[in-house]
């Protein structure tokens, strides 16, 4: 898998989820906030990150950072994903079904906001394990990164795309 460049992308980026954390320690308890972030270009490109701070904008910061460092390429047949999928993460699994065109994004939460910056216009979901947004965006993001497109696939067989598809 080919490395992203992310400061050439035009990126957005949205906050999934924002959960305060404590460790207990000698003098008491240490609060932290654990961040979620998706970002993407909205054209084929996303990733998402975690960060964790003693103040929010620190830990979006981070989550940004690490966010970019881990950004995929989303291969797209015009507004919708090749074929159907499961990504799995953890206990999270989500499945990815193409719609047709002026579908819209059928999906919550987490699984709303990577398909939205990846650039998916039309597409249907269905979270069928955890709905943890931690594993539902990591699972999203595995599905994603396991999709095919029809050239790639007779390339691995050794066809051409018109004996593949028949």
């Amino acid at each position: 898998m080919e490395r992203i460049d992310a400061s050439t992308l035009d990126l957005q980026e949205k906050v999934v989820s924002i959960n305060r954390v404590a460790k207990t320690v000698k003098g008491g308890r240490t609060m932290r906030f654990s961040v979620l972030v998706v970002v993407g270009d909205g054209n084929g490109h996303v990733g998402a990150g975690a960060g964790k701070s003693a103040e929010i904008p620190d830990a979006v910061r981070k989550a940004i950072d690490d966010a970019k460092k881990n950004m995929i390429t989303v291969p797209m047949v015009n507004t919708t994903i090749p074929h159907e999928i499961i990504g799995e993460f953890g206990a999270g699994r989500v499945l990815l079904k193409p719609a047709g065109e002026g579908t819209g994004v059928i999906a919550g939460g987490g699984v709303r906001a990577v398909l939205e910056l990846a650039g998916i216009r039309d597409i249907r979901t269905k979270s069928l394990r955890s709905n943890n947004p931690r594993n539902m965006v990591n699972a999203t993001i595995d599905g994603l990164k396991n999709l095919m497109v029809a050239e790639e696939v007779a390339k691995l067989r050794g066809k051409t795309v018109e004996e593949l598809l028949g």
